[in-house]
C-alpha cells in the first residue's frame, strides 16, 4: 500500500504545532512589552528559517538512519562530537523537567484558588519550609511518582492529557478574537498605548530599559520560542513534491509563527496595562501567563459594562480554565518526555557505551535503569535550586534561564556540523536548499554565532547586575552535562582500545 504523502497545508500545520508555544507570548510581553517583537523577527531570520533548512537537508540525506541527530553529527564530524551534542540535547530535557516539576504547582493553585497563591504556601504553617523550598519538596515527590508510573509502562495517561494540546489552540483563538472584539468595543483604544517605533525599541520592563546587554540577552527567549524545529527533519520524504513544497512549507510556517507571536504580543498589550497589571512583585515567569489570562477575562467583562464583582468572577473562572488546560498539556508532555528523549539517545548510540546497566532497554521498551538515574539527577537539581534562599520571582527566573540556555546550546552542535556535512561525498543530495558549499558555510556559521552570542549575553548579563546565582545555574547545566558526556565517551574509547588480554587481566 502506497504511503500517503503530506500536502503543503498539512506540512505547515505540523511545523506550526511542533514549534509554536502560546506560553512564550505572555512571558515575552512581561519581559519586554512590545519591544519583544523585533527580536522575534531577528531570531526568525538569523536562526529559525536557515536552521530549519539545515535540519531538512540532514533529515533527507540520512533518511534511513535510526539514530536521528546523533547519526547526522557522527557522519559529518565524528562519534565523540555527535555523542556530546546528542547528550546535551537530551539533558536540555532534564532541565525542562526540573522547571516543569517545580512550576506545575502554579496551574494547580490557579485551578483550586483561581489565582497563584504558591508564594504563601507553607508546610504546617512553618516559614522554614515555605515558598520555593516547599515547591521544591513537592516537585521531588511529583517527579518520583511520574517516573514510577512511566517505568511501569503506564503511558495511557499521556493519551488523556494530550487533550491539552487541542485546548491550547482554542485559547489562542479566544485571545485573538476576544482582543479584537475588545479593541472594536473601545473604539481602537489599547490598555497599553502603542507609540510606534518608540514602543518597539523601548522595553516596558524597567529592568531592561537602558540595559543593552539585558536586551540582547532576551534573544535567547526568542530562540527558545522557535525550538522544536529539529522534529521536522524526518518529514522531507513524507511530503508531496518535497523540492518545491518543503522549502515553501518551512518559509510559510516560519512567517505564520512569526506573525502569530508578533500579533498576539501586540494583542496582549491591547488588554494589559503593563504597570497596573504586571508591576507587582508577586508576578513571576512561572505565573505571568495566568495573571495575563485572568486579566483578559476581567478586561473583556469591563469592556462590556460588567460589574466589578462579575469581573473578578470572570478573572478567576478563566484562570481556572486556562490553568486546567496548561496542567493537562504539561502532564501529557511530562509523561512522554520522562522516557522518550532518554530512550531515543540510548537506542541511537552504541550499546556498550553506557556504564553498568544504564543502556538496557527493557522488554516493554522502557530504559528503566536510566530513568531512575535521571530521576535522581532531576530531584537533586530541584532541591539545590529551591533551597537556594531565593524569592519566588528569582526562583522562576533561574529555572527559566536554565531551560532557555540548556535547550538552545545543543542547536549549535548541529549548525556547526552542517558545513562539514555539505563536504561529504557519496550521499543522497536529492533535497537541497543550500546549493553551494559557500552558502552552507555562511549560514551554518551565522546560525552558530547567533546561538553562541545570544547564550553568552544571557549567561553573563545577570552577573553584570550582581545576580551571580542565575549566571551560575544558567551555565552549570551545559558545563556539567557536557563534561559528563566527554567522560562517558572517553571511557568507552579506552575500553574499545583495550585488547582482550588487558580486559582479562582487569577481570582477574
Amino acid at each position: 500500500m502506497k504511503e500517503k504523502k503530506l500536502g503543503l497545508m498539512s506540512l505547515i500545520l505540523m511545523i506550526f504545532t511542533s514549534v509554536y508555544g502560546f506560553n512564550n507570548i505572555p512571558r515575552s510581553y512581561y519581559l519586554m512589552g512590545y519591544a519583544a517583537i523585533p527580536w522575534f523577527v531577528i531570531a526568525g531570520i538569523l536562526f529559525f528559517i536557515p536552521f530549519a533548512f539545515m535540519i531538512a537537508e540532514f533529515g533527507s540525506a540520512f533518511r534511513n538512519e535510526t539514530g536521528g541527530m546523533y547519526s547526522w553529527m557522527e557522519k559529518s564530524v565524528g562519534p565523540k562530537y555527535a555523542f556530546i551534542g546528542t547528550f546535551m540535547w537530551y539533558t536540555s530535557y532534564v532541565l525542562w523537567m526540573v522547571n516543569v516539576s517545580s512550576g506545575i504547582w502554579v496551574p494547580i493553585s490557579n485551578i483550586i484558588f483561581g489565582s497563584d497563591t504558591t508564594s504563601t504556601w507553607s508546610l504546617f504553617g512553618s516559614e522554614l519550609i515555605s515558598g520555593s523550598k516547599l515547591l521544591g519538596i513537592m516537585a521531588v515527590a511529583f517527579f518520583i511518582v511520574i517516573t514510577y508510573f512511566d517505568s511501569k509502562g503506564i503511558d495511557k495517561i499521556s493519551k488523556v492529557t494530550s487533550i491539552g494540546g487541542s485546548a491550547v489552540l482554542t485559547i489562542n483563538v479566544l485571545v485573538l478574537v476576544g482582543s479584537i472584539v475588545m479593541i472594536i468595543a473601545r473604539h481602537g483604544q489599547l490598555e497599553q498605548p502603542f507609540l510606534g517605533l518608540e514602543s518597539l525599541k523601548t522595553p516596558l520592563n524597567a529592568a531592561y530599559q537602558g540595559n543593552f546587554i539585558m536586551i540582547l540577552s532576551f534573544i535567547v527567549y526568542a530562540l527558545f520560542a522557535y525550538g522544536g524545529i529539529e522534529a521536522v527533519g524526518g518529514l522531507v520524504d513524507k511530503t508531496e513534491n518535497p523540492r518545491k513544497n518543503f522549502p515553501k512549507g518551512i518559509v510559510t510556517a516560519a512567517v505564520v509563527i512569526l506573525v502569530g507571536y508578533a500579533l498576539l504580543i501586540m494583542l496582549v498589550g491591547s488588554f494589559t496595562n503593563y504597570d497596573e497589571i504586571l508591576g507587582a512583585e508577586n508576578i513571576t515567569l512561572g505565573n505571568v501567563s495566568y495573571v495575563i489570562m485572568s486579566n483578559f477575562a476581567s478586561t473583556f467583562g469591563r469592556a462590556f459594562g460588567a460589574s466589578e464583582a462579575l469581573q473578578v468572577t470572570l478573572a478567576h473562572g478563566f484562570a481556572r480554565i486556562y490553568a486546567l488546560i496548561m496542567f493537562l498539556a504539561l502532564m501529557g508532555a511530562m509523561f512522554t518526555l520522562v522516557y522518550s528523549p532518554l530512550k531515543q539517545m540510548i537506542e541511537g548510540t552504541p550499546e556498550d557505551l553506557w556504564p553498568g546497566k544504564m543502556g538496557v532497554i527493557e522488554k516493554d521498551g522502557m530504559p528503566k535503569n536510566a530513568m531512575w538515574i535521571q530521576c535522581a539527577i532531576v530531584c537533586t537539581m530541584v532541591l539545590l535550586v529551591s533551597f537556594g534562599g531565593d524569592t519566588m520571582q528569582q526562583f522562576f527566573l533561574i529555572l527559566t534561564a536554565m531551560v532557555n540556555v540548556g535547550m538552545t546550546i545543543p542547536y549549535m552542535f548541529i549548525s556547526y556540523a552542517f558545513p562539514k556535512f555539505k563536504k561529504l561525498q557519496g550521499i543522497d543530495r536529492s533535497f537541497e536548499v543550500y546549493k553551494s558549499q559557500k552558502s552552507a558555510s555562511f549560514w551554518g556559521y551565522i546560525v552558530t554565532l547567533t546561538l553562541f552570542l545570544a547564550n553568552l549575553f544571557a549567561i553573563i548579563q545577570p552577573a553584570l547586575d550582581g545576580d551571580f546565582k542565575t549566571t551560575f545555574w544558567s551555565i552549570i547545566g551545559p558545563v556539567l552535562f557536557g563534561f559528563a558526556a566527554y567522560v562517558i565517551y572517553t571511557r568507552y574509547e579506552k575500553r574499545k582500545a583495550e585488547g582482550p588480554e588487558e580486559k582479562a587481566k582487569k577481570i582477574a
